[in-house]
């Protein structure tokens, strides 16, 4: 039996293999085949091979691609992580406990899952900063800045969804404070709420619609970093320089695809120490604890990457004001590209701008950081100069240091 079996494999082997050998000779004599006139193909060729790409482009455009690989890796993993988890108030808690401990590498998957959000809003504010640095945002790329903003709006109401299906004490208690921010706007707040919990509290409807939107979003997405790739590619990337140049471009490659990857080597090896030594460490303890409406945890607090926007709600005493300078932090970057004065784009050659986004970028620090302190004494305090300076940034010196440089440009110009 055992030797008709070995032949009969061997038969089929050597079978597959003439069929497969002749497959290869039809097509290899068909010259009439020319796969380059596929749209596909030349599309491919386009934006990913041919596309010309400034020569002097650093190691902080690597950003982009990482994103786009992040927002990957969510997708692959959520799908997977959905076919085990159940939406349901009872079951949502067990069902992640049964993705951790009897599914194969169900723990690996969940991990990365948690741990790729975290790692995608880190490249994505550094992807951000350094459109800041280098004035990515000033004309002709409005449009591609403003497909940005709007990722980074739908990255975080998707964030927040995710965050409620596990279930746990922080997803329940943090679910509750945030929608409940909508009851601040006037006359119809409270409907707002009810229409967004399905009920009269956080119940199982909202964690049904949740857990839907929270499968749906990343696919809208996808689609706006289909629109964002395709406006930056229609005027150029920018470059460290900040010039304008159809000149001394090369093609993307086999040059900067080969950097990319080698971002994405460190990127990896960085997001592995985490999965791997410390997956728990940008999470919070409280969401291994079930939920409970008739518990309240001591201090509620959003996961790390909201902590920034949390602190400016905070800051203004008043809920409507704060939840509409919570909105504000971040529709204020749609403004930037119309309200810049600058001839000028990158900060290599405008010091006294280069200093202030420095600073800029320890306040955002120091505003995680008391956002995820108690609301008391002096962190109010510290969060609300740190509020003035984020706006005073975004509003004022950015559109009033242009005018300046312009000014002083002008007055040595006349002076020589």
């Amino acid at each position: 039996m055992a030797e008709w079996s070995k032949a009969l494999v061997l038969k089929t082997s050597i079978l597959l293999y003439r069929g497969f050998k002749s497959l290869f000779i039809l097509f290899s004599s068909m010259t009439f085949l020319d796969l380059k006139r596929l749209p596909i193909i030349q599309l491919a060729n386009q934006h990913l091979i041919d596309y010309p790409t400034p020569s002097n482009l650093s190691y902080a455009w690597n950003f982009g691609f990482l994103s786009a690989m992040c927002l990957v890796i969510q997708i692959a993993t959520g799908v997977a992580l959905a076919m085990h988890y159940t939406p349901h108030i009872d079951l949502a808690f067990l069902s992640v406990e049964h993705i951790m401990r009897d599914v194969n590498y169900g723990w690996l998957l969940r991990y990365i899952h948690a741990n790729g959000a975290s790692m995608f809003f880190i490249v994505v504010y550094t992807h951000i900063a350094r459109g800041l640095y280098y004035g990515s945002y000033a004309h002709p790329r409005e449009l591609v800045w403003c497909l940005g903003v709007i990722i980074i709006i739908l990255m975080m109401a998707t964030a927040f969804m995710g965050y409620v299906l596990p279930w746990g004490q922080m997803s329940f208690w943090g679910a509750t404070v945030i929608t409940n921010l909508f009851s601040a706007v006037p006359v119809v707040g409270t409907k707002i709420v009810y229409w967004l919990w399905g009920g009269f509290s956080v119940d199982n409807a909202t964690l049904n619609r949740f857990f839907s939107l929270h499968y749906l979003l990343p696919f809208v997405i996808a689609a706006f970093a289909v629109l964002h790739l395709a406006a930056l590619h229609q005027d150029g990337s920018s470059n460290p320089l900040g010039i304008t140049s159809t000149m001394d471009k090369i093609g993307l490659y086999p040059y900067f695809i080969l950097k990319d990857l080698v971002g994405l080597v460190a990127f990896v090896i960085v997001f592995s120490l985490f999965v791997f030594y410390s997956p728990n460490a940008l999470g919070h303890p409280d969401n291994y604890l079930p939920a409970d409406p008739m518990v309240t945890p001591e201090h509620i607090v959003p996961e790390w990457y909201f902590l920034p926007f949390y602190a400016i709600l905070r800051a203004i005493p008043n809920k409507l004001l704060g939840v509409m300078g919570l909105v504000f932090g971040l529709l204020v970057l749609l403004f930037l590209p119309f309200i810049n004065t600058s001839k000028i784009r990158s900060a290599y050659f405008r010091p006294i701008y280069r200093q202030l986004f420095w600073f800029f970028i320890v306040d955002c620090f120091i505003l995680g950081w008391v956002g995820g302190k108690s609301p008391e004494t002096p962190y109010v305090e510290i969060s609300q100069l740190a509020t003035i300076y984020y706006f005073g940034f975004l509003l004022v010196i950015i559109p009033l240091l242009g005018v300046f440089e312009g000014f002083q440009h002008n007055l040595v110009k006349r002076n020589s």
